[in-house]
C-alpha cells in the first residue's frame, strides 16, 4: 500500500486518443516532402515519440532538413488539425477520483508544451491541475526532464516514492524508472498492448481501461 501525492501522467495515447489529427499532419508533411506514405503500423508509430525522432528514424535525415520538416508538421498541426482529438472514456472519472482522495496530478508530455496547454484546456483538464510540462522545440528535453520539471513545482523530489507516472510508451516507463518513480502501463493507449507488453518495463500495474487505473489507486492508497 502506498500513500501517493501525486499523479504525473503523459498525455497523447493516456489522456487523450490524438489519433486523427497527428496521423493527418503526419501524412500531410511526408506528402509535402515528396516522401513514400509508410504503412498504417507506422504511421501510428509517430504518435507519442518527439516528432524528430520519428521523422529521422523513418526517413532517414538529419540537420536542417529534419528540423524544417518538423516545423512544417507543427505548422499545420498547430493550425489544422490539433483539435481533432478525443478524451478517453472514463478518464475524467480518474482525474475526478484523485480530486476527491486529495491526490495531486500532473502532466508531463512529449507533446510541444504551447500545443498540450491548448488541448488540455480545450477538454477542460486545466479544472484539475495546473502543472503541465511538455516538450521544447528542438528536442533536448528528455522524458525524464519533463517528469522533473513537475516534481520540482509539487516540491516532491525528495518524496518520490509518494509519486507515479501514468504512461503508455516505453519513454514514459524508462522516465519514471530513472527517477526510481512508480510506473502504471495503459494499454488502451498507442504503446502497450495487451498482447505486446514489454518484458523490459518496469510497472507496477497493467491498466486496460482508466477505470483500471481508479482500481489501482483504491488497492494503494491509505
Amino acid at each position: 500500500m502506498n500513500d501517493y501525492k501525486l499523479a504525473i501522467f503523459d498525455l497523447d495515447g493516456t489522456i487523450l486518443d490524438t489519433t486523427e489529427g497527428i496521423i493527418a499532419s503526419v501524412k500531410y508533411t511526408i506528402k509535402r516532402f515528396g516522401f513514400p506514405t509508410p504503412n498504417v503500423d507506422k504511421l501510428l508509430s509517430f504518435i507519442g515519440p518527439p516528432i524528430q525522432e520519428s521523422f529521422a528514424l523513418h526517413y532517414n535525415i538529419a540537420g536542417d532538413q529534419l528540423q524544417e520538416m518538423s516545423n512544417v508538421f507543427r505548422d499545420n498541426y498547430s493550425s489544422e488539425t490539433l483539435l481533432q482529438a478525443k478524451p478517453y472514456e472514463g478518464i475524467y472519472e480518474v482525474f475526478e477520483f484523485l480530486k476527491d482522495y486529495k491526490i495531486q496530478t500532473a502532466i508531463a508530455t512529449y507533446k510541444r508544451e504551447d500545443y498540450a496547454l491548448k488541448l488540455l484546456k480545450h477538454f477542460g483538464f486545466d479544472k484539475y491541475t495546473n502543472i503541465m510540462f511538455g516538450a521544447d522545440n528542438e528536442n533536448r528535453l528528455k522524458k525524464k526532464d519533463i517528469i522533473l520539471k513537475c516534481l520540482h513545482q509539487t516540491n516532491l523530489e525528495n518524496s518520490l516514492n509518494k509519486c507515479v507516472m501514468i504512461g503508455d510508451t516505453l519513454h514514459d516507463a524508462n522516465g519514471a524508472k530513472s527517477l526510481n518513480v512508480d510506473f502504471i502501463a495503459v494499454t488502451y493507449g498507442f504503446g502497450f498492448k495487451v498482447k505486446q507488453r514489454e518484458e523490459s518495463v518496469v510497472t507496477k500495474f497493467y491498466a486496460n481501461t482508466p477505470k483500471d487505473i481508479i482500481n489501482y489507486f483504491k488497492l494503494n492508497i491509505v
